[in-house]
């Protein structure tokens, strides 16, 4: 994962996969970051829990039992072995915050790359907000012209009726005796 200037690359594909959607945010699970940190899980904790002031609840907070159950079937792995504690997940801020307590030039590095893959995880997002929200425009403009369509037909049908069954004309002008 390193590269010639000793900077470490890290595949969009593989950071992307550890970002999910847990209570409405996008979170890493505090054992990726620490594999992606190369550090165990236990050091990446205990460097936050002593820099706790740093880490609020918009920045990382602890899975419930049945987010870390969804969140497990989710992901189908056996590599969760005998986790003790429920997982802590960080949200983007979170993650910009570990690299100012994990010092190492690995850790600024591989924060970097991170927040990078959020970013354009955001871009992705607004994109296709902006995309979905065209298509409801063309849904609802399509809607419209189907309306306008049908009473065109609409008014083919009676004008068609009306050449079908013509009424009889009440005739106008005057009327010449004897003719």
């Amino acid at each position: 994962m390193e590269n010639q200037d000793n900077q470490i690359i890290l595949s969009e594909n593989i950071v992307a996969s550890k970002i999910f959607v847990i209570r409405d945010q996008r979170v890493m699970l505090d054992r990726d970051l620490a594999e992606l940190y190369e550090v165990e899980t236990r050091v990446l904790n205990q460097a936050v829990t002593r820099n706790l002031e740093r880490f609020p609840d918009i920045f990382m907070f602890q899975l419930t039992q049945q987010e870390f159950d969804i969140l497990k079937s989710q992901i189908v792995t056996s590599s969760w072995g005998g986790t003790r504690k429920l997982p802590y997940v960080f949200t983007e801020q979170g993650v910009a915050m570990l690299s100012s307590v994990l010092r190492s030039k690995k850790a600024i590095q591989v924060n970097i790359q991170i927040m990078m893959v959020f970013t354009k995880v955001r871009e992705v997002l607004v994109d296709t907000l902006s995309l979905a929200l065209d298509i409801e425009d063309l849904k609802k403009k399509l809607d419209n012209q189907n309306k306008s369509i049908e009473l065109v037909f609409s008014y083919l049908d009676e004008l068609m009726e009306k050449q079908e069954n013509p009424q009889p004309r009440n005739k106008i002008g005057y009327k010449i005796q004897g003719k």
